[in-house]
Formats: structure tokens, C-alpha cells, sequence
């Protein structure tokens, strides 16, 4: 680093720009794909409704955070041309066209994500509840302020970039030693890999390893979101202490951090959290000797500050201390008792607190769907519709669609968690009992084939991995044991 300038990060830059970019492209399609059956016009929890809620009364209106379809009415075609537009901007700065202009063009692109994907999960509702949402947005924020080729990156707002990795990995850390005792007697991942909301293909045999390496992935997970984040902020030290030594231990603590999310990733399914924690690790490794060196000729111009125009270096500045003001209620809430996760202590969603896992779940009880065209409910022969992401089918092998996120079937995860069914799922069975095409192309296999089934239930199942044992005698990846009638059955009227 050199005052102003982080002359060192222009490698963290590129992937920082690039990466966020591209899990924006991730980000809009899973909209483009999913929010119309989901929250369109006609979708489970329909958004126009929510919006006309909002225009009732100046109490609902300040419950919504801002969105364009505040000003402009929700159509579906609306959200289909905001997501192709946001797809299209993204795509253009993950081929890096924008940062080849001044710094003003990036930044607008980048605050074109920010505010577009910000319409879109303030109206999202429970399907865009996720901490994740949030992270994606504060990162669009802080990218679009990474400057273009032109210059080279703002230290104050790599710095950012550090301080928001510290939120997101020790606030974790810190929901996870002061939740669970399964995470202070180190149990807590003899359950996790069974029993996550997406399973992936080698989560099974993550769950099979022995417990002495279990117990090892819950102190490594302390260490690397506990210890480490600390030293990230080490290369601001190379301003006071000359040689390598500070530049080195953040790029060993950002490269600690990238290694447990990449065991994450392969384990899971998190849609893009662990990818764009990644990515954000990225911003504490400087490479010397790429990009250009800041001008520090006499003869530079007054208007040029290491490298950087004045005005572009008061902007940045002027985020540095927005941040400042900002961060400190999230920083009261790391050290806090009572710690809030996934929670934004303002509008715009920036400075978030972070967090997930507090607790593990000790066993997986999955609702299954299924349906007949039989006329008698007690004497029907049922047949199962089929999710993409969460476990059906006993014999199937759990499929990788991370960064790619599925939002019925995460939400199919927490129904059992909860006393009742939401709202949402009873119009999900109503659509399945129309044979509703939107809602069926959100599952892997409709067992009608687009016929209306006269009757429909939910039952929860108790599902575990199987033995090494029971797969070579079965072949199947899980074990399956019935419980109780969830809902149902259910038919339309007439």
C-alpha cells in the first residue's frame, strides 16, 4: 500500500470486480427463473400484494425497503426486463469492458446491481430471506467504488473489503460459540453434513468420515473464523512497517479463509455464500508488480493524488466515512450477548451483521409431497413429486447447484422447523392440485405429467445417510423412516 493507493491489489481487484460480477449474473437468473411462480403476479406469495399492503398506510410503506416497484407498478414482464438487464451488466464486467473507461463507469454499473437486485429482494419476502441476499448487495455496493484500469484501487475501500470479510467470518464464529453446545464440545458436524438444507454429492461421505475429524473440522471452523479474520487487516502494517512480513500474513489468512470455504462448497449446497466469501477473501492478497505504480512526479498535476483523480478519491473518502458511521452498531452486535444474525441496521442494507449455524439440527425430517388420480383418498395409490435440490428419492445421488439457488427448496428445509405451515405451501398444494405449469417447472418431476391429481398430501419423513454397510447391500444413498400426515389429503372443490 502506498497512502491512498493500494498499489498491491490490483490482482484483488480484478477478482473482486470480476467475481462479484459474476455471481450477480447467478443472482439474476435464479430471479429470472424463480420469482414469477414464487412471488409474480399469480406466485405463492404474490409481490403486487405486498406492494398495494405498502401503499395502504405510511406505517407498512416504511416497512419496505427500497425498490423501484415502490414507483413503478410490479409487472412480471417488469421483472423479467430488470433481471436481463442486470444479467447483461453484470455479464459486461465480468469481460471487464466498463473498468476499461474512467472510474465513474464501473461505479454506475456497479450501483445499477446494487439498486436493481435491491428492488427485487425488498419485495422478496420469505424467499429472499436469506443472509446471503444481503451480503451479495453490500458487496455490489463496495465494488463500485474499486475504480477502473485507469488507477489503482482506493486503500480505504480494500480496507472495506477487509472489514466486511471480519463481519461475515467472526460474526459467524461468534453466533456458533455462543449457540449450540454442539459447537463448544465439538459435535456439531458428526450432524451438519446429514442434515444441512441442501445436501451435495459428497456430503454423504463428509457425514461418513470418523469423529476424531469431525471434531477437527469444528475447531478448524473456530480457528478460521475466530483467529484468523483478525489478520486480515495485517498489510495496513506495510504503511508503517517496510518489508513483506504484513503483506504475507493477510494473504495467509485470506488463503486459510478460501481453503474452508472450498471444503464448504464441496460438501453443500449454499447457494453463493461460500463463493462470494471467496471472492471477498481475495481482497487482503496484493501481488507486487501488477498494475501501475501511483504517479508521484512533482510535476503531476494538483488534481492527481497517488495515481488517482481528487474527485474519485473524495468519493472514496466520502464511503470510508459513511462506512465509519455506520459500522458501529454491527460492531456492537459482534461483542454483544444477545447477537443478532443476518441483520441490516439500516435501509440500504449496508455494514450488515452476519452468521449462520448457530445451532445444528440433530436429525432431517423432509416433507413429502405426493398426489393421486384415484377417487378414494384411503384406498389411493400415491405417487411423490420430485424436487431438484432436497432429498426424494432414496437412491438418488444429491446433485451440486451451488451458486445457483433454489428457494423452494430451501424453504421446503425450514417448514418442519416450524409449529405450522406457512401460508405459502398451502397455495404451493392448491397450484399442484390445478397442475399449475409455472409452480411444476419448479420440480424436477411432476409424476402426472401435467395432469390434475384429485387428491394431494404432505407426510414427513425422518431421513439419515446410509451405512457404507447398507449401500453395498441396497445401493441407496439414504435410509428413510415415515412419521406423520403433514397435511391432507386435499382435494379442490367443484
Amino acid at each position: 500500500m502506498n497512502g491512498f493507493a493500494a498499489v498491491d491489489f490490483e490482482f484483488a481487484r480484478q477478482v473482486l470486480q470480476r467475481g462479484i460480477a459474476a455471481l450477480f449474473v447467478v443472482a439474476f437468473l435464479s430471479t429470472l427463473n424463480q420469482f414469477r411462480p414464487l412471488l409474480g403476479e399469480r406466485g405463492l406469495l404474490p409481490a403486487p400484494e405486498l406492494l398495494a399492503w405498502t401503499r395502504s398506510s405510511k406505517r407498512a410503506a416504511r416497512l419496505l425497503r427500497p425498490t423501484l416497484f415502490r414507483f413503478v407498478r410490479y409487472t412480471d414482464r417488469r421483472l423479467v426486463a430488470l433481471c436481463t438487464a442486470g444479467i447483461v451488466i453484470a455479464a459486461a464486467l465480468v469481460a471487464g469492458i466498463p473498468q476499461l473507461g474512467p472510474p465513474w463507469v464501473p461505479m454506475l454499473c456497479f450501483l445499477a446491481l446494487w439498486g436493481g437486485y435491491m428492488s427485487i429482494t425488498s419485495i422478496g419476502q420469505t424467499f429472499y430471506g436469506f443472509g446471503w441476499e444481503m451480503l451479495i448487495l453490500e458487496a455490489g455496493f463496495l465494488a463500485a467504488f474499486l475504480g477502473s484500469d485507469e488507477q489503482p484501487p482506493p486503500t480505504v475501500v480494500i480496507v472495506l473489503f477487509w472489514w466486511l470479510v471480519f463481519r461475515l467470518e467472526f460474526g459467524a464464529g461468534m453466533i456458533k460459540i455462543r449457540g449450540g453446545q454442539e459447537w463448544r464440545d465439538l459435535t456439531a458436524l458428526m450432524y451438519h453434513h446429514e442434515t444441512q438444507p441442501m445436501p451435495g454429492p459428497l456430503s454423504r461421505q463428509a457425514h461418513l468420515l470418523p469423529r476424531w475429524f469431525h471434531r477437527g473440522e469444528v475447531l478448524g471452523n473456530h480457528f478460521a473464523q475466530l483467529v484468523v479474520p483478525w489478520f486480515l487487516f495485517a498489510p495496513v502494517l506495510g504503511l508503517f512497517l517496510p518489508g513483506p512480513v504484513p503483506a504475507i500474513v493477510g494473504a495467509v489468512a485470506a488463503g486459510i479463509v478460501v481453503a474452508t470455504q472450498l471444503w464448504l462448497i464441496v460438501t453443500g449446497n449454499f447457494a453463493w455464500l461460500n463463493w462470494i466469501t471467496v471472492v471477498l477473501a481475495f481482497s487482503a492478497i496484493g501481488v507486487p508488480g501488477i498494475g501501475a505504480e501511483p504517479r508521484v512526479a512533482a510535476s503531476d498535476p494538483p488534481w492527481i493524488v497517488d495515481g488517482m483523480p481528487l474527485a474519485w478519491l473524495v468519493v472514496t473518502c466520502a464511503v470510508g466515512v459513511l462506512y465509519l458511521v455506520l459500522s458501529w452498531r454491527p460492531l456492537q452486535n459482534l461483542f454483544a450477548s444477545r447477537q443478532l444474525m443476518n441483520a441490516s441496521f439500516n435501509r440500504w442494507q449496508l455494514a450488515n451483521a452476519y452468521g449462520a449455524f448457530g445451532t445444528v439440527t440433530k436429525e432431517r425430517i423432509e416433507i413429502v409431497v405426493e398426489g393421486t388420480t384415484d377417487e378414494d383418498p384411503d384406498a389411493a395409490t400415491w405417487r411423490e413429486y420430485s424436487f431438484k435440490g432436497k432429498p426424494g428419492d432414496v437412491s438418488r445421488i444429491p446433485r451440486q447447484f451451488a451458486p445457483y439457488h433454489l428457494r423452494l427448496d430451501w424453504l421446503m428445509w425450514f417448514l418442519p422447523l416450524g409449529r405450522s405451515l406457512e401460508d405459502w405451501f398451502t397455495v404451493f398444494v392448491v397450484r399442484l392440485l390445478a397442475a399449475d405449469a409455472p409452480t411444476l417447472r419448479l420440480l424436477a418431476h411432476d409424476p402426472f405429467a401435467g395432469e390434475q391429481p384429485r387428491w394431494v398430501r404432505a407426510v414427513s419423513y425422518r431421513y439419515r445417510f446410509t451405512t457404507r454397510a447398507e449401500f453395498r447391500t441396497t445401493g441407496a444413498r439414504w435410509v428413510r423412516d415415515r412419521r406423520r400426515p403433514v397435511l391432507g389429503p386435499v382435494a379442490l372443490r367443484a
